[in-house]
């Protein structure tokens, strides 16, 4: 697509394993997810973009090319995919046909990966509300008012 030379390129997969492993000393943990979805599944959700009004927003020039250069980005990808795999930084591939099943794997996997142990919390309790005999709740002018459309 014209966004990097092959220069920048080689210098983009030779920098990012190093940033991520420094990233890693300073105390972050860094996971990465890449939602992968087949060929079948991304041309009928670029088919749903297209043909509803409500998911047309969604789809820009840039879409429309990928989507014709499905398989070379696959293959791109799958260079970045090996190329950025660190033991530091590894990826994890969130198979995503189904956008809901993806998500929910995707927070219990990245849930799995921090470190958690309950803490002991004190009850809550909802304390009663203060009354005032002489406070009277102000009507809200109509003007501002947002429309009861639904």
């Amino acid at each position: 697509m014209g966004f990097c030379d092959d220069e920048q390129y080689e210098e983009f997969f030779r920098t990012v394993p190093e940033f991520e492993k420094m990233l890693v000393r300073s105390g972050i943990q860094l996971i990465k997810y890449w939602f992968s979805i087949s060929d079948e599944e991304q041309h009928q959700r670029f088919l749903a973009r297209i043909h509803d009004p409500l998911k047309q927003w969604k789809l820009s020039p840039m879409d429309l090319e990928s989507r014709r250069r499905w398989e070379l980005y696959t293959k791109v990808k799958e260079v970045m995919l090996e190329r950025t795999h660190i033991p530091e930084s590894p990826w994890w591939v969130v198979q995503a046909n189904d956008k809901k099943k993806a998500r929910l794997n995707c927070i219990a996997h990245l849930l799995e990966q921090m470190p958690y142990s309950e803490i002991p919390r004190a009850p809550v309790v909802l304390p009663e509300r203060e009354r005032h005999e002489d406070y009277i709740r102000q009507s809200v002018p109509a003007d501002m008012m947002v429309p009861e459309r639904y």
